[in-house]
């Protein structure tokens, strides 16, 4: 039975919103996809209008940053198109790329003021890398593209997902450092591909899922963050943002995910992409 957290803080208003594009990416990353995205799957049935509305709608809601994910986001035909739509309205752009094909138009976007980048990499050897990825050749195109960021000067961050079992996690770290690249370094999650099989459980999650942030699912499915997709309440295209994120569904949403005790601050966003201020570094599981 699910014990729910009936003293998480109210939610005034929403400041990281997490848009899933697309399902689609060039990698399957068997032993860790939460999302179980892939090359053969879709974008979804979100439409572009409907993206653009959600972007104008996380604005009247007092949303600062918007992140774009995947899947991989840059495979979303409207990829650009929807970046320099949250720019004009104002907000800071994240975008969580792979960074295994990064066409020229998307560089200028990169190097923009509010925009920041946030990719994964797996280690400093290129077999390990792309058995991690399934994908040969995807070592040497990420590593690549982060040396290019790193040279044109864009904020970039890279999460160096552990498997464990003796992976050069650390290696890749120090690798990543040395290339003046800001790299963290987090547990694997037991969800999507990951879990083997099991059903998914809150305590792979942070503790900090839907407080002051939100995740929209490439359906239209609100999540409380994406790695929590399994519980996801509202769907934006049958209503409002603003009106899934004050029913009873969300509520209870928030609150069957056991709030973060630690001292450690969470940063705003799970961890492949935190940059918070606090310093906190990568936020870790709760189990």
């Amino acid at each position: 039975m699910t014990v729910l957290d009936t003293h998480r803080p109210s939610v005034a208003s929403l400041d990281f919103l997490s848009l899933e594009l697309t399902s689609r990416c060039q990698f399957t990353c068997p032993g860790q996809c939460y999302a179980e995205a892939g090359p053969t799957k879709g974008h979804g049935s979100m439409s572009t209008q409907d993206w653009h509305r959600l972007i104008d709608e996380a604005v009247a809601l007092g949303t600062s940053t918007v992140q774009f994910i995947g899947g991989e986001p840059l495979l979303h035909p409207a990829f650009t198109e929807l970046v320099a739509h949250a720019l004009r309205v104002g907000l800071r752009v994240r975008v969580h790329s792979n960074l295994y094909k990064v066409r020229a138009e998307h560089w200028p976007l990169f190097e923009a003021p509010r925009v920041s980048l946030a990719t994964s990499y797996y280690s400093d050897l290129a077999a390990e890398h792309d058995a991690i990825t399934d994908r040969v050749g995807s070592h040497a195109a990420t590593r690549a593209a982060i040396v290019k960021a790193v040279g044109l000067g864009v904020k970039l961050r890279v999460a160096i997902v552990d498997h464990g079992n003796g992976q050069r996690a650390q290696q890749a770290r120090a690798e990543m450092e040395a290339l003046g690249a800001t790299a963290t370094v987090d547990k694997v999650r037991a969800l999507g591909r990951a879990a083997g099989g099991l059903l998914p459980s809150t305590s792979s999650l942070c503790g900090r899922c839907g407080d002051g942030k939100a995740a929209i699912l490439p359906d239209g499915r609100v999540a409380p963050c994406e790695i929590g997709r399994f519980l996801a309440a509202g769907n934006v295209r049958e209503t409002s943002l603003a009106s899934v994120l004050a029913s009873p569904e969300w509520t209870q949403a928030r609150a069957s995910v056991p709030a973060r005790t630690s001292a450690d601050p969470c940063g705003p966003d799970c961890g492949p992409s935190d940059d918070s201020s606090s310093g906190g570094g990568s936020c870790q599981p709760m189990g």
